[in-house]
């Protein structure tokens, strides 16, 4: 399978951290967010990632060199921010015919067993299937309303009156289908652009596992002290 890891943002919350460092690779108990995704994707069978770059992008090609975990990589620079649809449907044809697809937001600490995610996804037949948790600051975040069967009914982006506390959690299964909903204006945006027009054909998939957002410098520290790493995983 591929991945996408949305890696481009600025990381302005977490100043001064990521004034010389990229935010992708800030450590996590000594380890760069970027190199846990890696490992990750390697238990979990992702054998082709993709890696968007924007600021700091010399720093993060130069730790990819040398941190592989044999999976294969391709790095795009992003001179001019396309946003994370804008990404993703740019590199369609990187794509190619994988049946599912993964796109993950860098900033997303977790060890989620992601193959038990797909199996989800492929028993619902959706266009997509987004993992979701319960978030402290709905306000901030992409919030959802799914029905009994799983499949999202509502899909609002950082709303000023939020629904509950039901959020996207960063992590994304999709198939080539959701190329035909991503505007080709850019830049586009996952949450404001593409999962509003996937309600009714989108599956939520709970993440029972560790899952923090290292998006604000509490997070971030929060995160140093709580990370179990993989140990949790099965083999």
């Amino acid at each position: 399978m591929k991945a996408f890891i949305l890696a481009a943002g600025k990381g302005e919350r977490l100043r001064p951290l990521t004034d010389t460092i990229p935010k992708c690779l800030l450590s996590i108990q000594g380890v760069p967010i970027l190199g846990i995704w890696l490992e990750l994707c390697r238990r979990h069978g992702i054998v082709e990632v993709l890696v968007n770059t924007h600021a700091h992008a010399d720093s993060v090609k130069a730790y990819l060199q040398h941190h592989r975990q044999d999976v294969r990589l391709q790095i795009a620079e992003e001179g001019t921010l396309l946003g994370s649809a804008g990404t993703v449907l740019t590199h369609r044809l990187w794509v190619g015919g994988e049946r599912d697809f993964w796109i993950f937001y860098a900033d997303v600490l977790t060890n989620t067993n992601l193959t038990d995610m797909l199996k989800f996804h492929r028993c619902q037949r959706q266009v997509a299937t987004m993992g979701v948790n319960k978030v402290a600051n709905p306000h901030q975040c992409g919030i959802v309303t799914v029905d009994q069967e799983g499949v999202v009914q509502e899909f609002v982006e950082k709303p000023a009156k939020p629904s509950g506390d039901l959020a996207f959690s960063g992590i994304l299964l999709a198939t080539p289908a959701i190329f035909d909903v991503i505007p080709k204006r850019i830049p586009a945006d996952i949450g404001f652009d593409v999962l509003p027009k996937l309600v009714g054909r989108m599956a939520a998939y709970p993440v029972s596992d560790y899952l923090v957002d290292i998006g604000t410098p509490a997070s971030y520290q929060y995160a140093q002290g709580t990370w179990p790493g993989f140990a949790v995983l099965a083999s």
